[in-house]
């Protein structure tokens, strides 16, 4: 077990750098379903200024709550009531008490240190900070080469068809205002939430900046992620989102078009 423990904690005003302090209390989610052996490494690259760490237990097995509530002894344990990381990460959100929340995946693939870019982001302006592993100055370790293919051709569709820019679609290290969950309305349930979050953020109009990441390989374990039939999947939330874009607009114009129609004498 690792022999890390984290600091106490600040006041008020958090120094996030050199150069910038903040207010907002930010909230870290991380959705875990036995992942003991891979915590050590996330918890000790969480900056010591974060208003708290929520961790969504997916019915863990091998000691996950217990490491965690080790590693930080005032984590918010939340259990998860469904299945999949969309469901988790709805969980996690929903047990939030920060005005900023960012994702971070429990099987060490993310650099915690990264996290100030993204507050920085988010406190500058924007709405959305997005994770990217093919923005200048990100990268990756943990992609195949058909994996890296469906995301570039996933992306390519979202950016035509939403008017997006960018440059990677299917990444889970994310942050964003609290307040973004009313615009957005997730109801996913697996992997595909991150494209989804992606999408909506567009479609509501918010702003968003794109981060520059670096995904690390995960430490122990396997992913459960599937690159076939989770790809499947992403695609289908995009169409899906295209559809109830066009139905929308019809439903609009449609009123329009009566509206006129009621004001000729």
């Amino acid at each position: 077990m690792s022999s890390f423990v984290r600091p106490a904690v600040p006041g008020p005003y958090r120094p996030v750098s050199t150069h910038l302090a903040i207010a907002p209390p930010v909230s870290v989610v991380i959705p875990a379903m036995n992942e003991a052996e891979n915590l050590p490494y996330v918890f000790k690259t969480l900056p010591d200024w974060i208003h708290e760490v929520v961790l969504v237990d997916g019915n863990s097995t091998d000691g996950t709550v217990e490491v965690a509530r080790e590693l930080w002894p005032d984590v918010v344990v939340v259990p998860q009531r469904g299945k999949g990381k969309g469901d988790a990460l709805i969980t996690g959100f929903e047990a939030c008490t920060g005005d900023i929340i960012v994702m971070v995946d429990a099987d060490g693939s993310a650099d915690g240190e990264e996290i100030v870019s993204y507050v920085s982001a988010l406190v500058s302006g924007a709405d959305f900070a997005k994770g990217s592993r093919f923005a200048n100055g990100g990268a990756t370790d943990d992609m195949t080469p058909v994996r890296r293919l469906g995301n570039r051709a996933l992306c390519a569709i979202v950016n035509r068809k939403f008017g997006a820019r960018y440059t990677d679609l299917c990444y889970g290290y994310n942050a964003f205002w609290r307040r973004c969950l009313d615009e957005i309305d997730l109801d996913c349930t697996g992997f595909e939430v991150e494209t989804l979050m992606n999408i909506r953020v567009v479609k509501a109009g918010l702003r968003v900046q794109e981060i520059p990441s670096h995904e690390y390989l995960r430490i122990h374990g396997a992913s459960n992620l599937r690159a076939v039939r989770d790809g499947l999947r992403v695609l289908r939330v995009i169409l899906g989102e295209r559809s109830n874009r066009r139905a929308r607009r019809r439903r609009t114009h449609d009123s329009r078009l009566s509206t006129g129609r009621g004001e000729v004498s």
